[in-house]
C-alpha cells in the first residue's frame, strides 16, 4: 500500500526532473532542505516583494522565516496579516495576486512533468498560476507520484488529513480542498523554478 510518506527512489527523482524540464521549468535536485535554505536566498534579489503560500516545507525549513522575519525582503504575508479583513479586501487580492515572486511548495509532482497545489482558500493559487512575476516551489522526495491520478489520490488521502489537524490546532478549524491547480508546463521562460530534494520534508 502506497503511504505517500517515503521519499522516492533517485531514478525516479530524475524522471521528474527531466520531464519537469521538457515542461519549461527550470529543475534543481538537491541533497536536503538546508541546501535548499541556501538557494532561495540565491534565486531572490534582496528588496523583493517575497509571498510565501503556506507550507510545512517552508516553516520546518526555515524559509518562511527567512524571507517574512529578516528585514531583506518586501515580505507580504506579514503586511497582509496587518490589513483588516473587510476594509482592506481589496487590498489584500492584489497583494496576494501578483508579488515579485511567490515562494511555496506543491502536494504532489507527478513523473510526467506536473506539478499539483491544493488549497483551501485558493489565496496562494494566482500567484502559483502566473501572477507573480517568478515562482520557486520547494518539493520533498516523498511527494513524486507517477501520474496524476496518483498525485489526485495522495492530496485526498495524505495531505489533507495532516493539514486538517494543523489547522484545527492553529485556527480551531478542518482544512479542505477547495481549490486545486494543475500546472502542466510553464510558457514563460524563466519564471519557475522547481527544488526537488532527496528528502522527505513538510506533507
Amino acid at each position: 500500500m502506497t503511504t505517500f510518506a517515503e521519499p522516492a527512489a533517485a531514478g525516479r527523482l530524475e524522471r521528474a526532473a527531466a520531464a519537469l524540464t521538457a515542461h519549461g521549468f527550470a529543475v534543481e535536485i538537491l541533497d536536503d532542505a538546508a541546501a535548499a535554505r541556501i538557494r532561495v536566498k540565491e534565486l531572490i534579489p534582496a528588496g523583493a516583494a517575497v509571498f510565501t503560500g503556506a507550507s510545512e516545507t517552508l516553516r520546518r525549513s526555515g524559509i518562511d522565516d527567512d524571507l517574512n522575519a529578516t528585514g531583506s525582503y518586501e515580505a507580504i504575508r506579514p503586511r497582509v496579516l496587518a490589513i483588516d479583513r473587510e476594509t482592506g479586501a481589496d487590498e489584500i487580492r492584489r497583494l496576494l495576486a501578483s508579488p515579485d515572486v511567490v515562494v511555496g511548495s506543491v502536494a504532489a509532482v507527478t513523473e510526467t512533468g506536473s506539478l499539483v497545489a491544493a488549497s483551501g482558500s485558493g489565496s496562494q493559487l494566482p500567484a502559483y498560476a502566473g501572477g507573480a512575476a517568478r515562482a520557486i516551489w520547494i518539493v520533498g522526495a516523498q511527494k513524486i507520484v507517477p501520474d496524476l491520478e496518483t498525485a489526485l489520490r495522495r492530496v485526498e488521502e495524505h495531505c489533507l488529513p495532516l493539514e486538517s489537524v494543523r489547522t484545527q490546532e492553529v485556527h480551531g478549524w478542518p482544512s479542505a480542498v477547495n481549490r486545486l491547480l494543475v500546472l502542466n508546463a510553464e510558457p514563460r521562460p524563466g519564471r519557475a523554478t522547481v527544488l526537488l530534494l532527496r528528502e522527505a520534508i513538510g506533507f
